[in-house]
């Protein structure tokens, strides 16, 4: 029995998206603001990332750890995901894009649509949101057994899968591959999330915001991490008593071989001074006056699992 009870769509609101994105398969909507994270079925672990198994994988959207109430939600609206490969040239997912739909209301995932064939949800125990079990897809094909889970408007999606020549993305399993459209998903227009599944190594980045008088850490900032794919997330601080340490880390994991980026602004909280990255973690010192972004070179099997990067603030 599913914990939760997805109830119908509207079909004006259905055929109006699916006529809009018939007439303008050229015009995208920016990416949904906010992040989401995979975690467990009651919402218990949040940025688990390493899982036993492929059904233990639960996606949930709105504040996320480490973020203020209401500050890190999608916007409301009708989405679609996905599981890819990190690469996201291997479509995982294997039902129909249909069963993948979710709703967000007040910057949380309330309810799956319902179909014929939509995803398990549980009870998450913040904010009475829902969580979205992923499963169906198929094993990754990558090495270091990780996975990208994505995120976008259901209008996008339709689009996306338009200029890919499928009229009807919803009903298809795979709308197709070209350069930038990955199955219907804009990277751009998106919100993505790496996981694994299995006892794998981890590659992580971590960045550390610094009161600048007092050296202390501090909980609650923001980064955003834009993947290989140009996909992007937001990652607040904070601290897990499993990472023995008193510091907070704006935490990003499993993430896939090449160049990400970090990015960090001013914000309240902090005024950033300084943002440095030595040579082991960015591949060159990098050290920035004021905000700004950073590149973070991944290998496989890098012998550095984690990346490390500071931020300086003058807390206002």
């Amino acid at each position: 029995m599913r914990a939760f009870t997805a109830s119908r769509r509207f079909v004006s609101l259905l055929f109006g998206s699916l006529l809009a994105a018939a007439a303008s398969p050229g015009v995208w909507a920016h990416a949904p603001s906010g992040a989401i994270f995979t975690t467990v079925f009651d919402g218990t672990e949040v940025n688990f990332n390493i899982y036993a198994a492929k059904e233990d994988v639960y996606l949930d959207g709105g504040p996320g750890p480490g973020a203020p109430q209401g500050a890190a939600g999608l916007d409301d609206d009708q989405y679609v995901f996905q599981v890819t490969d990190p690469s996201g040239k291997k479509l995982l997912s294997s039902d129909p894009a249909r069963c993948r739909q979710f709703l967000v209301s007040g910057g949380i995932i309330t309810m799956v649509v319902d179909t014929d064939c939509e995803h398990p949800t549980g009870p998450d125990v913040d904010h009475g949101a829902a969580t979205v079990q992923l499963f169906p897809y198929d094993d990754t094909p990558n090495p270091g057994g990780v996975y990208k889970a994505w995120v976008v408007r259901l209008d996008d999606f339709l689009a996306g899968c338009a200029a890919l020549g499928e009229g009807d993305g919803l009903n298809a399993v795979d709308c197709g591959l070209s350069a930038g459209n990955f199955h219907g998903f804009i990277p751009r227009h998106t919100k993505t999330d790496n996981f694994k599944v299995g006892r794998t190594n981890n590659l992580e980045i971590d960045t550390r915001f610094f009161d600048g008088a007092t050296g202390r850490t501090l909980p609650g900032l923001a980064v955003t991490w834009t993947d290989t794919l140009g996909g992007s997330n937001k990652k607040h601080s904070y601290n897990k008593p499993s990472w023995n340490t008193s510091d907070n880390l704006a935490h990003v994991e499993a993430v896939e071989s090449g160049v990400h980026e970090i990015s960090i602004e001013n914000q309240p909280g902090c005024l950033v001074s300084s943002v440095l990255c030595d040579a082991d973690s960015c591949g060159k010192t990098t050290n920035l006056t004021g905000p700004g972004s950073v590149d973070v070179p991944i290998k496989h099997n890098d012998r550095m699992w984690t990346h490390y990067i500071y931020v300086y603030c003058v807390v206002q």
